[in-house]
């Protein structure tokens, strides 16, 4: 790999851990998972996402940045880089999408003090998967909180993350995976990361197969 911090992002049931934990075991990577089933307030958000949007949002960019501040600043010496299955970023992006106008506000004030604290990884990774797709690896998974998560829900968050890659300055590198499936088909799993393992300039590249 080209790279010391590769962050794989992407929606819900879009495969990021996945594609993380495989290529971190084959390529010596130190892993950093996201720890979201620690958060208490993701089952009632589904729920009711208007009553619990803003204290899910306000833990979930606490640990995430707990997490990368600790496990991004210091390094593996027996680790050849690091790699995420996911970044900061989506804090924001989640909450945009999620919060009111007054909410958001304050949010992104508390966020905007945080994100200047962390680096920034050296590739951006976004799993494109369109949305009837994501409804099905969710189903599959079978975590019972994600279950009623709806399309709508999806597409916003799926908007969020363009948004998103248009005005970032970060090397950001798309790839479809509509029509691969790497976690079962060895094959798919190298093209995704022959991909991953080429150098880019900094910009948006997108990659289909």
């Amino acid at each position: 790999m080209k790279y010391n911090f590769i962050a794989i992002e992407g929606n819900i049931g879009a495969g990021k851990t996945s594609l993380a934990t495989r290529i971190s075991e084959d390529y010596n990577a130190k892993l950093i998972l996201e720890q979201f089933e620690e958060n208490s307030f993701l089952p009632k958000f589904y729920k009711e996402p208007d009553k619990y949007a803003f204290p899910l949002e306000m833990s979930f960019l606490a640990s995430r940045f707990q997490q990368l501040k600790d496990d991004l600043g210091t390094q593996d010496l027996f680790k050849t880089f690091t790699i995420s299955d996911y970044y900061i970023i989506k804090s924001l992006i989640f909450a945009k999408k999620t919060l009111q106008k007054d909410e958001f506000n304050l949010y992104t004030r508390f966020f905007n003090i945080i994100h200047q604290q962390l680096p920034k990884p050296e590739l951006f990774v976004f799993l494109h998967v369109e949305t009837p797709k994501l409804k099905q690896n969710i189903r599959h998974r079978g975590r019972t909180y994600e279950q009623d998560i709806e399309s709508s829900y999806l597409d916003k968050i799926q908007e969020g993350y363009f948004e998103f890659m248009k005005q970032s300055d970060l090397r950001i590198l798309i790839i479809d995976t509509n029509n691969v499936d790497f976690v079962n088909r060895e094959e798919d799993y190298r093209k995704v990361v022959d991909a991953i393992g080429k150098e880019y300039s900094k910009g948006i590249h997108r990659i289909t197969f």
